[in-house]
């Protein structure tokens, strides 16, 4: 009679190639990649957050800036004072609020690519 050959062991020693979805898997990269209603959701939601901080840049700018006109209408004879308010006073609070601006966006992004990255 013949023996049957004994049955090799295979040992695997790498990750796996493709691994399985677990029932009940989400991913919400795959939702905004596939433009479904809730990957549509994540989008608009990030886009609303960033409109919220431009409006309210926005909104700091026209309360620094708008009663300028006003002000110096009230002083006709100042000429030197609004140059040296347009030219200097105005610089600092212009750029503190665009680096608020850009770390608030970054900020944001970064949230948003947290929230959609795979854990």
């Amino acid at each position: 009679m013949p023996q049957e050959p004994a049955e090799r062991r295979v040992v695997v020693t790498g990750p796996p190639r493709r691994a399985g979805r677990t029932p009940g898997y989400y991913r919400p990269r795959t939702e905004i990649d596939e433009q479904t209603t809730l990957g549509h959701t994540y989008v608009r939601t990030l886009m609303r957050i960033q409109l919220r901080a431009g409006l309210t840049v926005f909104a700091v700018l026209a309360l620094l800036i708008g009663p300028l006109p006003l002000v110096f209408a009230a002083a006709p004879d100042a000429r030197r004072l609004e140059w040296a308010v347009l030219g200097f006073g105005l610089y600092p609070p212009l750029v503190l609020l665009a680096r608020w601006y850009v770390r608030r966006a970054e900020r944001n992004e970064r949230d948003f690519v947290r929230l959609v990255e795979d854990r």
